[in-house]
């Protein structure tokens, strides 16, 4: 955002959605309805985000709102296609189970973006909400008394 109000630009905030089942075959197994329904989805979370985000005061730029069928590097790619267009997107936590299955949508950025890409890596404090969550839920103590 304070990238956006140096330069006195829009800032646009972009949601990616797929239908469900992701991938290509999912264009053909779901009807217009589910489409409609997933879109429409999208444009909802998409406000809940910024809502939460700006906590109902006005951003202190101009902010416009954008939901793309198809999946994130490639949506965020499509959208700023401009060489003046300036791509923010998180280097988000990437485990080792998380890279088997899902790409980086930061590496498919800089690797295909036709403008300058900023990455903004993971918030250091992310990983010590992750931990004390796990501690609090992994295990919750159990009284087998209770049970009979």
């Amino acid at each position: 955002m304070t990238e956006a109000r140096l330069r006195r630009v829009e800032l646009c905030a972009v949601l990616a959605w797929q239908a469900p089942g992701g991938g290509p075959g999912s264009r053909t197994s779901c009807g217009v309805p589910v489409l409609a329904l997933c879109r429409s989805a999208a444009a909802d979370r998409l406000r809940e985000v910024l809502d939460a985000t700006f906590g109902g005061r006005t951003p202190p730029v101009t902010l416009t709102g954008l939901t793309v069928r198809g999946t994130a590097g490639a949506a965020l790619v499509d959208v700023a296609r401009d060489p003046d267009d300036l791509l923010v997107v998180g280097a988000g936590p990437r485990g080792p189970l998380r890279r088997l299955f899902r790409p980086s949508v930061a590496r498919y950025v800089l690797a295909h973006a036709a403008c300058p890409v900023l990455t903004v890596p993971p918030s250091p404090l992310r990983a010590e909400y992750e931990a004390a969550h796990r501690r609090n839920s992994w295990r919750l103590p159990l009284d087998v008394r209770e049970l009979a």
